[in-house]
């Protein structure tokens, strides 16, 4: 896949909707409207997205089928290759997304992807390392007026929010508060290591 269509902002949650179920760029491109209305939405990208994802092996077209007066329209599914990019994405994602970033959000909007021991064991991971990080994140220092560190305080402030959440988070999908797919008879098959 070209760098830059594997840099879309598109993919991932492209990825995420195939991971559901089979769809073609028409119904794509509506669903990703109505979940992400902040991302640029085209037909003509998710079909260049859906092309690019193809020639890279992560998603397989099938035959064009026509149903009642409307055009013949490809239905494009993922890989076992595609569905193992997926994961890896997500397990960058919420590893190493940066503190309140979109690529953090997409990776927790598919986190379900992974097993539930896994993605806590990653969500945990990161928040210790924020905590790290917030405590690097140096005070104001003396004879520094406050008005000339808000950012600080600011980010101090962001990076503990996110750090509660994801504990918050972790907590919850550990003691089967927030059903996870791996969990639940007639879960997904895709969600397995």
């Amino acid at each position: 896949m070209p760098l830059d269509a594997s840099r879309n902002s598109l993919v991932l949650p492209l990825l995420g909707l195939l991971v559901e179920q089979p769809s073609h760029a028409y119904e794509l491109t509506s669903r990703l409207r109505e979940r992400y209305e902040d991302l640029p939405v085209t037909r003509s990208t998710v079909t260049s997205l859906l092309k690019a994802l193809e020639r890279a092996g992560l998603v397989a077209s099938r035959r064009p089928e026509q149903r009642g007066g409307r055009p013949p329209r490809t239905t494009y599914e993922l890989t076992d290759a595609g569905v193992a990019d997926f994961r890896r994405k997500i397990e960058a994602g919420l590893r190493d997304g940066r503190v309140a970033s979109v690529d953090f959000v997409m990776a927790v909007a598919y986190a379900a992807i992974l097993p539930a021991d896994h993605a806590v064991s990653i969500l945990e991971d990161r928040a210790d390392r924020l905590d790290r990080e917030r405590a690097a994140l140096r005070e104001r220092p003396d004879g520094v007026a406050e008005a000339h560190m808000l950012e600080v305080a600011y980010w101090r402030t962001i990076v503990a929010a996110e750090t509660t959440w994801i504990r918050t988070l972790a907590s919850r999908i550990r003691s089967h508060d927030i059903g996870w797919p791996d969990t639940q008879p007639g879960g997904p098959e895709r969600t397995g290591t």
